[in-house]
């Protein structure tokens, strides 16, 4: 698919990774090379993209609102209200105390959801690196009351704090998402630190499985009996950086889209308790951040849980993740998406009941106008909402089928 020569230099300017595969279908290999059969490239879907509004800056989550706005977080310490999420929508900035907000690298003010009982209390729940007189302090969740009128948001209380944090930022994760059994699933970081992934007592490079209105453990985690609080509110661990996660309808499987670091970006089916078998650690041989081992390490782990799909030999920085579901898919309903930051592209995978990938596709209309994707959420009305990462005039756009 073409690139053209503008956008490539664009998107190159923008990451600090490896020259940019936008506009090629990864191989849709499995970890390893594990996965037993090789899943075929689809013809891509013909999609209509829409431009709901501009003038945002690193849009990273969007959530909606019952009376039909929508709220987008931006990575540089602002909360958006858009009027409506069709195309012509107003941008009204939320007056809101974010100068705790370390706005550094991968870091600032990250992932969103709005709470389920958004209806009555008002209130969201974001996620974002914080700071203390200008030094990085951890990553925390905070809930948050809009005010009627959507002018203005208070602060309610900090959910959970202590996550790892790095003072530049890297690998912050940090995506929530509400399972349908009503728990909070939260994708971490591992902060480019070599313990936290495999440390089940450290919140960092793990999905965590909370309490949506406390921050705790919810019920029926996999370590419950743990003595520590922290392990308590593991639902996975051995993750580098997980930035998409996505419950498929119907099924309930958890779904997940993780950095890579050179190389494999990973889609994981999460499974409670499991390993997914990233150790920079080197199982606490060296105190370095070592980069060069494998994302799923089945030597160091036989029993981690080998990846959906791997990106191969390059990265496409993926990042959210989410189900399309509906009639008015057409030939995708259930379909994955995917967004690509490094890649400036969208993913959709085919999947069977057990979750294997068996196709990937590639829609040609983000090819050339649209840059780096973050945020992948399907709305109320059954369309799908990405925002885009370039730092100037990032837009929301509403994707349908063509």
């Amino acid at each position: 698919m073409r690139r053209t020569a503008v956008l490539l230099v664009t998107i190159a300017a923008l990451s600090a990774c490896s020259e940019s595969s936008a506009g090629r279908v990864p191989p849709p290999t499995g970890a390893n090379g594990q996965q037993p059969s090789t899943p075929q490239e689809s013809k891509a879907p013909g999609l209509k993209i829409e431009t709901v509004a501009g003038g945002l800056e690193h849009g990273w989550d969007i959530a909606f609102l019952p009376d039909g706005k929508a709220l987008v977080t931006q990575r540089t310490g602002k909360l958006a209200l858009l009027s409506s999420t069709t195309q012509g929508a107003t941008v009204t900035q939320v007056q809101a105390d974010f100068g705790d907000v370390l706005v550094a690298g991968e870091g600032g003010l990250m992932g969103m959801v709005p709470d389920p009982g958004f209806a009555t209390n008002r209130e969201f729940i974001t996620c974002q690196t914080y700071k203390e007189n200008g030094t990085a302090r951890d990553i925390r969740l905070v809930r948050w009351r809009l005010a009627p009128d959507g002018a203005s948001a208070q602060r309610v209380k900090v959910m959970l704090s202590g996550f790892p944090v790095a003072q530049g930022g890297r690998h912050s994760g940090c995506r929530p998402t509400i399972a349908p059994d009503g728990a909070l699933l939260v994708g971490t970081g591992d902060t480019a630190r070599p313990a936290p992934s495999q440390d089940r007592t450290d919140l960092g490079g793990k999905v965590l499985r909370l309490d949506v209105k406390t921050g705790g453990p919810a019920p029926g985690n996999p370590f419950a009996g743990s003595q520590n609080a922290n392990e308590q509110r593991v639902y996975t661990y051995g993750h580098r950086n997980v930035q998409g996660v996505a419950i498929r309808p119907g099924s309930g499987q958890v779904i997940t889209a993780e950095h890579g670091p050179d190389k494999n970006d990973e889609v994981n089916l999460e499974l409670p308790g499991k390993n997914y078998g990233w150790d920079p650690s080197q199982g606490g041989r060296v105190t370095s951040y070592d980069e060069d081992v494998p994302m799923t390490d089945l030597q160091r782990f036989p029993d981690a849980v080998p990846a959906l799909w791997e990106s191969g030999d390059r990265t496409e920085a993926v990042c959210a993740s989410a189900f399309l579901d509906g009639p008015q898919w057409g030939d995708l309903n259930g379909s994955l998406v995917v967004t690509a930051l490094k890649g400036a592209k969208l993913l959709l995978f085919k999947l069977d009941n057990a979750g294997k990938v068996q196709s990937v596709s590639v829609p040609p209309e983000f090819d050339d106008d649209y840059g780096r994707l973050r945020a992948a959420r399907q709305g109320p009305d059954g369309a799908l909402y990405v925002t885009t990462s370039n730092g100037t005039d990032d837009k929301l756009l509403r994707v349908t089928r063509s």
